[in-house]
């Protein structure tokens, strides 16, 4: 297999009696002050790797700038298992960036990202690994069926996202899709090929194609805190995914503008015409400051979203880092 930049080569075990190269399967999982449920998250691992014996594993941990314990979690971790390896930000950088760092830094066949709160079920790895072994597939994605647990009014603007999202764009985004699904190393080098420092990585998903299936479970809370995604958070990250993935915002304003302007001129003959037959029609400043104040609030809303365009573009020009790395496994204890 070619090396892709920073992308390693995969791992191969091979043996002396039947020479079959054992496949290896690394799970990235993105951590940002996660202290209270990393060590049952490890424990789950290790179950599902024991459960797999035919297959080699390595756990990739990504601190994103904790602000608790987790880093120094994940150092006992990794100093008592080899199988444990770590990435550590200079600061927070978000969870998109902890993702590609993880999936940068694998080197298994195989790389599944998954959430460190349990809420991605680590049982459906097995199946995941089945899937695209016996069906062809290559990519195994989670679906939630329901979003029980989570407030309704996130939960019913997540799915207009969602329609919304499909219909402006050519990426099919399914809906309750997670971020949890397992992949072939084809379909991880293709995704990191895409190096934009703006992602929405369920659209990056689906845009570098290959045969996805989607295998469907109901939701689980997490075991422990809550979500670090206020619905403030995920609102600016929807409209991330929607600039990143669709020009369709850019042709709304440009729409809107070509109405309002056949509606001024319809409104100036309306007001000629009134003028000339009744007299005195053409005054009224109450009704002209409603008009005044919604046409700039239309120009505005357009202003805007040639803003969030223009924003995008200024950031991917500066052509900054996805993340800084701080430390990682072998490091800490060369500095002590």
């Amino acid at each position: 297999m070619k090396d892709n930049g920073n992308i390693s080569h995969h791992f191969q075990i091979t043996s002396d009696d039947n020479k079959k190269t054992s496949e290896c399967i690394s799970i990235a999982v993105p951590c940002y002050n996660e202290e209270k449920t990393l060590q049952t998250m490890y424990n789950t691992l290790c179950k599902i790797a024991e459960s797999m014996p035919e297959v080699k594993f390595e756990f990739i941990f990504v601190d994103d700038g904790s602000k608790d314990k987790t880093l120094e979690i994940i150092r006992g971790i990794a100093s008592k298992d080899s199988k444990v390896r770590y990435i550590s930000f200079s600061r927070n950088f978000g969870k998109e960036a902890a993702m590609y760092a993880g999936m940068q830094k694998a080197k298994g066949d195989y790389v599944a990202i998954m959430d460190a709160d349990l809420q991605d079920p680590p049982t459906m790895l097995p199946e995941m690994y089945r899937t695209i072994k016996e069906e062809g597939y290559d990519c195994a994605a989670a679906r939630r069926v329901n979003r029980i647990g989570e407030p309704k009014i996130r939960s019913f603007f997540a799915r207009r996202f969602y329609k919304i999202m499909r219909k402006l764009s050519n990426m099919e985004v399914v809906d309750g899709a997670r971020d949890f699904r397992l992949m072939k190393r084809e379909m991880v080098n293709a995704v990191l090929s895409v190096c934009e420092y703006n992602r929405f990585s369920k659209g990056i998903f689906s845009w570098v194609g290959f045969r996805s299936k989607w295998l469907e479970y109901e939701n689980i809370e997490r075991i422990d805190g809550k979500s670090k995604w206020s619905f403030w958070k995920l609102f600016l990250y929807s409209i991330d995914g929607i600039v990143a993935f669709s020009t369709a915002p850019l042709a709304l304003s440009s729409l809107l503008g070509i109405c309002f302007c056949i509606i001024a001129f319809l409104a100036i003959i309306f007001t000629i015409v009134r003028q000339l037959v009744w007299g005195g029609s053409a005054y009224g400043w109450s009704s002209l400051v409603c008009i005044i104040l919604l046409l700039s609030g239309i120009q505005l809303f357009c202003i805007g979203i040639l803003g969030q365009y223009l924003s995008k573009t200024y950031l991917e020009a500066k052509k900054r880092p996805i993340f800084i790395v701080r430390e990682q496994e072998g490091e800490h204890n060369e500095k002590d």
